[in-house]
């Protein structure tokens, strides 16, 4: 489909089919209006000769107009066909699970008041560490699962996981090791409040990790009020001052060891969220940020409600500017919804999974159930199975026995339930333009926010929606100034 909207001075289109974007003039866009009118056909002379009347354009300019759009229809680069892609198109055989979130604690050393953790333990008032033995099992299981699918990611997370820091270093050795035995490029991630992070943590995370991921939430009185440490203690200072350090470590080393991302969350208190994207750029010295919409109940004080969306939109755009300014002067900031790849992205197919819940992607307990995703731990109506069973299907060296498949272990009427709720089955999604880029949006969202899998949260998909016409925007902006 084809979305016309202005913005900061742009007059913009974009196909959602083809992900062309063309910046407009006055006439190619009130022309092009017409053609969305009427399907993507050509709009007849008495219409054309009207849109150029009403601000006092050549006719022939306008007819010039309507012959380049009609080339580019022809080319399927304007009004290109729908994209049809079923579950048999998506996963020809059966989904395989490539990407683990694996949960090294289910404790915290900070007391985040919008936490959907519960301060770390999940809601179960039992704080609890991952073994060795059960998170070799994880990484075991996510290997047979896996089947012929090379590249594997792991998420260390919690809770804190520097928490349980030996039992990351042991993990990860064992991951290098099973890795190089089974032919599997298993890629790792942390994901850290910062608060631990020291040299030792550091150095060892810049050497094995590909990516790490590290909380803050911008300005210290943002920051100090959403996130507290245990009895209330400010904890804005030695967080800054352990990323800074990182971020120094890390753009020090080899170009593949230098992804990270400075991750915040902003609430209905702080809008002006575009000045802790600052903060955090400038006063840290991150260049890779990403800062999140606060998803709670209502009632909490600070979750986002459908009054504040003009807002939040009217700070992506000062956020848009910033980042556009930030590439002139040499130091370009990457913001996480920004950074899209029009071109050379994922393939749509790709897309059309979004991130994989329950289908691609699992998270892992301490005790060893898998789940859907990190954010459904603990919803035991979305309980997949758990890693011990691996051994009830393998023999003594691991291999699994003949007739069983891990499949076998992981319940399927759960992971029915993600499957059928992928994109291309969500009909409030084939009217969107912005459905190639949010994969349908986050299952774990829709379902804490309305209660349902099935109910959309309006205000996250308003904001998708925003973020894309950024995105485009700050495209569209870099295109011109390359010409």
């Amino acid at each position: 489909m084809v979305h016309l909207f202005e913005l900061m001075g742009k007059k913009l289109a974009y196909d959602s089919e083809c992900s062309s974007i063309y910046s407009l003039d006055e006439l190619s866009y009130r022309i092009l209006v017409l053609y969305r009118e009427a399907n993507g056909l050509r709009p007849c002379d008495e219409k054309i000769g009207q849109v150029c009347e009403s601000i006092q354009a050549d006719r022939k300019e306008g007819i010039e107009i309507c012959d380049s759009f009609d080339e580019l229809i022809d080319r399927e680069a304007l009004f290109a066909p729908k994209i049809k892609a079923g579950l048999s198109v998506l996963y020809p055989d059966s989904p395989k699970i490539k990407a683990m979130c694996l949960h090294i604690c289910h404790d915290c050393n900070m007391r985040c008041r919008y936490c959907f953790a519960g301060t770390g333990d999940y809601g179960t008032h039992h704080r609890s560490m991952l073994s060795v033995s059960t998170g070799k099992k994880a990484i075991d299981f996510l290997i047979a699962a896996s089947g012929d699918r090379h590249h594997l990611d792991i998420d260390f997370f919690g809770g804190e996981p520097l928490m349980n820091w030996n039992v990351v270093r042991e993990l990860t050795q064992y991951c290098e090791m099973k890795g190089e035995i089974s032919g599997k490029d298993i890629r790792l991630t942390i994901t850290t409040n910062a608060l631990l992070l020291d040299k030792e943590k550091t150095d060892f995370i810049n050497e094995h990790m590909k990516n790490c991921v590290l909380s803050i939430d911008g300005r210290p009185e943002v920051h100090n009020r959403m996130r507290p440490g245990i009895g209330g203690k400010p904890t804005y200072q030695p967080i800054s001052e352990n990323i800074r350090r990182f971020i120094k470590a890390r753009e020090s080393e080899p170009t593949h060891h230098k992804e990270y991302y400075v991750r915040g969350t902003f609430t209905r208190l702080n809008t002006d969220f575009s000045e802790d994207v600052r903060h955090i750029a400038q006063e840290l010295g991150a260049r890779h940020v990403s800062m999140e919409p606060v998803v709670s109940a209502p009632g909490t004080g600070y979750e986002i409600r459908t009054q504040d969306l003009e807002a939040i939109k009217t700070e992506y755009e000062r956020l848009a500017e910033y980042i556009d300014q930030t590439r002139l002067d040499g130091r370009p900031i990457h913001f996480f919804h920004f950074h899209m790849d029009f071109e050379g992205g994922p393939c749509v197919y790709k897309r059309l999974k979004g991130c994989g819940v329950g289908s691609e992607y699992c998270a892992v307990t301490p005790e060893g159930d898998i789940y859907p995703c990190h954010q459904f731990v603990g919803e035991k109506n979305f309980l997949m199975g758990n890693v011990s069973d691996l051994d009830k299907i393998t023999d003594d060296n691991g291999d699994l026995l003949t007739g069983h498949s891990v499949e076998n272990i992981l319940d399927p009427n759960v992971r029915k339930i993600f499957s059928d709720r992928l994109l291309p089955n969500r009909p409030e999604c084939e009217i969107c333009f912005a459905r190639y880029h949010c994969g349908g949006g986050c299952a774990a969202n829709r379902y804490f926010s309305t209660g349902s899998l099935d109910k959309e949260y309006e205000i996250g998909c308003s904001l998708i929606r925003k973020r894309l016409e950024c995105s485009i925007w700050l495209a569209c902006v870099k295109s011109e100034r390359e010409v």
